[in-house]
């Protein structure tokens, strides 16, 4: 019946829907269904899931979501319509029932979120009151954004590599009891790359953290080919996800409301009489209420929408999923999808009434991430010892491990995750304090139910979580060996670009990373790759990240006492787990921080040589070099480059373009005492890129660059420095060889 909609010419509509090219002059038993919209100012969220009224709007709104989807993607011949037409009547479900806390790991299903936060006015906030200006806006710089940001009023989180949006919904059940978070999930991206077993572990750790749905949109196609699991049947797919923990599994296959004779197991609802499309709606929204009930009641639950990907809008399959430039609003695949769709007048105002009302209001103004998170003091926080300078040589991840324990013992939501483990980085004191979060107790692994360190073994669930904790108010760490990490980067970068651009205060989100490579010589180059720094240097210049790389016990509390106070930053902390020199008290330690270097040592000669070094081992060899360049009349100067990022210009970072600014940069002449003299020798155990802005502003005439250059198996430090030729005596030659 919709196929043969009667079409209008928009006559006095609303002022939101100016923009909108096709109307149809009424829509199917509007009278019977459509008189009064189901929410309203009393009403949040549909009680009676079985109540026809209820599946007939959840249909409109549907539509409704297809329609906008396809207009503002089509005015830009530009976005991803088809994945998430396919998931509209599970969206809109979630809509009518009150659920609007909806994040999704599907990055391309932006325009039809952006519909969504049109139709409630949460778009409002940044100026889009219709349409027209929703379209003119949408993949612009400022405006909607190709892939979900944080900086959109009203989502959640977010979006673009698959496979993260299950970490955002995990943290809010975590951090907001009570509230639901469904997710979506695209088939295609089932398994990119660790969706089911991360929350698998997340279940096993927090059996009773059960409020948080994924909605797998299974429409059986990926991007450009069909997905990898279109071969199953539903059988096959219930089975997958009971397997995996899940108690309730609820699945609507659209082919068996088909009236059509559609081929293939995937059908397009939008083909059905309208009548059975209600249906479909109906138990679609039926499905939604029951999976939303048993999670938040504590059955773990999953719904699973089956239908063909594109469903309503300008095609369907892997043809659906993107736009091109021969996709405009006048060519006859997306102006036909845009007649088929078309509402009534009276349609698109009853959908934004309901838009309006769900879950209590605009999502601007009801969503858990548009508040600040209330959190737990930390004032008085305890550095818990002050270390002789010169005195023992002390572990600096025991050190910060001490601090760990506190900040957990104030905060009883602070979570810290390790995928290798704790122990493994000498901070088995982090373990004992806090406890492992497992089934089982076992004081020997100082492990058991209520535990606020997780320990998965997959880097992926670990950034993830801590990630998603951060950017959803609250604090969180996130610990592993620098070799390991990079499996774990993509989520985190994600986040950090999006507490870039978020509107309100978050606490940064913090790692420490422990120095694998000069420690780690018996495991060979696998545990030895500190590559993963560069990628961190990249990253210093968008603004709100920091890499640390205290010189010691003392120095390690401080970076992390330094890094508690900071907001909607990306903090990173690199040290050893070796016994290392305690060369700097706790006063000199904040300021090191702070300002972003310290001078470790400075002696008087003929000429001067300058060691610019980040890290704490790797200071081993220049103190050495240092010794013997001294006794042969040279003066030497040692810089410990603490905060890099400080030492970059105002000009060369994006420092003021990011929410909770930092502007903090040390000035020419402070730089220009630190680091000049008659050579300059750049040393980091890792790779160059971390010294960037000290070679960027050095004046020496005469420059070196001692860094990483591979792994090896080795017995020794010592070792692993001369197959690197980071030796004492390498950078004791080359400084001779600079003075000439």
């Amino acid at each position: 019946m919709s196929a043969e909609k009667k079409l209008i010419a928009p006559q006095a509509t609303p002022a939101f829907c100016q923009g909108i090219q096709y109307f149809a002059e009424s829509m199917p038993d509007f009278d019977r269904y459509g008189a009064a919209p189901c929410l309203s100012e009393k009403v949040h969220g549909v009680a009676d899931a079985n109540d026809e009224k209820a599946a007939y709007q959840t249909l409109l709104v549907a539509d409704a979501l297809r329609y906008l989807t396809l207009q503002v993607t089509g005015a830009k011949s530009s976005g991803h319509p088809g994945g998430f037409a396919s998931s509209a009547e599970a969206y809109a479900s979630m809509v009518m029932l009150g659920h609007t806390n909806i994040v999704t790991e599907v990055g391309h299903h932006a325009p039809g979120f952006y519909s969504a936060m049109f139709l409630d006015t949460s778009l409002e906030e940044m100026g889009i009151t219709t349409v027209q200006q929703m379209r003119e806006r949408f993949r612009e710089t400022h405006g909607l954004l190709g892939h979900l940001s944080g900086a959109i009023p009203g989502l959640l989180s977010p979006a673009g590599p698959l496979g993260q949006g299950q970490h955002f919904a995990m943290a809010g059940a975590l951090l907001h009891p009570g509230k639901l978070f469904p997710v979506t999930i695209g088939d295609g991206g089932l398994g990119e790359p660790y969706i089911m077993s991360a929350m698998v572990h997340f279940n096993t750790a927090y059996p009773k953290a059960t409020n948080f749905l994924p909605i797998l949109v299974w429409n059986g196609y990926s991007q450009e080919h069909h997905s990898m699991v279109s071969t199953w049947d539903n059988a096959r797919m219930t089975a997958y996800w009971k397997a995996h923990g899940f108690k309730h599994v609820y699945l609507v296959d659209a082919k068996e409301f088909d009236d059509q004779n559609q081929d293939g197991a995937y059908v397009d609802s939008s083909l059905f009489s309208w009548q059975r499309r209600v249906a479909f709606a109906g138990a679609v929204l039926k499905a939604s209420h029951a999976a939303a009930q048993n999670g938040l009641n504590g059955g773990l639950s999953v719904l699973i929408l089956k239908q063909l990907k594109g469903t309503g809008v300008h095609a369907t399959g892997a043809k659906s999923h993107n736009m091109y430039a021969y996709h405009t609003l006048e060519s006859d695949d997306v102006k036909g999808g845009l007649q088929r769709r078309a509402l009534s007048t009276a349609a698109w105002e009853l959908v934004r009434e309901n838009f309006r009302h769900a879950g209590g209001g605009p999502a601007v103004k009801t969503v858990v991430t548009e508040f600040e998170l209330e959190l737990a003091s930390l004032d008085g926080l305890p550095l818990m010892t002050e270390y002789d300078v010169d005195g023992e040589a002390k572990v600096p991840t025991t050190a910060f491990g001490q601090v760990v324990a506190e900040v957990g013992k104030r905060d009883p939501r602070f979570i810290v995750t390790n995928a290798d483990g704790n122990e493994a980085s000498a901070m088995a004191n982090i373990n004992k304090a806090l406890t492992i979060r497992h089934p089982t107790v076992d004081e020997l692994y100082f492990q058991g139910p209520n535990g606020q360190v997780y320990e998965p073994l997959n880097e992926d669930a670990c950034a993830g979580l801590a990630a998603a904790v951060a950017l959803f108010g609250g604090r969180s760490l996130w610990c592993s060996y620098e070799s390991f990490v990079i499996n774990g980067l993509p989520i985190w970068q994600t986040v950090i670009q999006a507490m870039a651009e978020l509107r309100r205060k978050t606490p940064s989100t913090v790692c420490l990373f422990t120095a694998g490579a000069l420690e780690q010589g018996r495991n060979g180059w696998t545990h030895q790759r500190p590559e993963v720094e560069a990628y961190f240097a990249a990253m210093m210049r968008n603004g709100n990240v920091f890499p640390l790389f205290p010189t010691d016990a003392n120095m390690i509390q401080v970076a992390y006492e330094w890094a508690l106070q900071t907001y909607n930053k990306g903090i990173v902390i690199t040290a050893s787990k070796s016994p290392l020199p305690v060369r700097t008290t706790l006063a000199q330690s904040r300021k090191a921080v702070e300002e972003g270097a310290i001078t470790l040592l400075d002696t008087d000669g003929k000429a001067k040589v300058v060691f610019a070094v980040t890290g704490d081992m790797v200071l081993l060899p220049v103190f050495e070099a240092a010794e013997a360049l001294t006794k042969q009349g040279i003066g030497v100067r040692i810089v410990a480059v603490v905060n890099p990022r400080r030492l970059y210009r105002p000009t060369d970072v994006s420092w003021n373009t990011v929410s909770q600014p930092d502007g903090l940069f040390m000035s020419d002449g402070d730089f220009e005492a630190m680091f000049h003299g008659d050579a300059l020798i750049a040393v980091t155990g890792g790779p160059s890129a971390m010294l960037e802005p000290v070679l960027l502003r050095t004046r020496a005439a005469r420059r070196e660059t001692f860094c990483w250059r591979r792994g090896e198996t080795t017995a020794s430090v010592g070792q692993l420095f001369d197959l690197n030729g980071m030796n004492a005596k390498a950078m004791e030659q080359r400084a001779l060889a600079l003075l000439g």
